[in-house]
């Protein structure tokens, strides 16, 4: 049986397996000002694309498997999808880049 709260929390896991890449790299979460413009982007576009497939019908969300919260026609666990998925990207974007950084001026 699954739970409603099930995909908040794989959300929650994506969020805790990433963190530690916060002191690997340039430091994500204390330049939030810039991490909110990097991510705004895709959260408006892809808000967007499920708001109108939703009103048009082509998909919806199982009210069982969400927690019944919505921001308008959307829930509230879609919207946390596109912050936290965009996050761990740039966490691991320049987790990668801060330690590779010296491996293009020693080749």
């Amino acid at each position: 049986m699954r739970s409603q709260f099930e995909y908040l929390a794989v959300m929650g896991g994506c969020v805790l397996i990433t963190l530690p890449l916060e002191w690997l790299g340039r430091g994500v979460y204390r330049r939030g000002s810039e991490l909110a413009r990097s991510i705004a982007p895709v959260l408006l576009v892809l808000a967007a694309w499920d708001v109108v497939a939703i009103m048009r019908g082509h998909w919806n969300f199982h009210p069982e498997a969400t927690t019944g919260v919505r921001i308008g026609v959307l829930p509230i666990e879609e919207i946390v999808f596109f912050v936290v998925i965009p996050v761990c990207a740039v966490l691991t974007y320049e987790a990668v880049r801060g330690q590779t950084r010296g491996w293009l001026r020693d080749g």
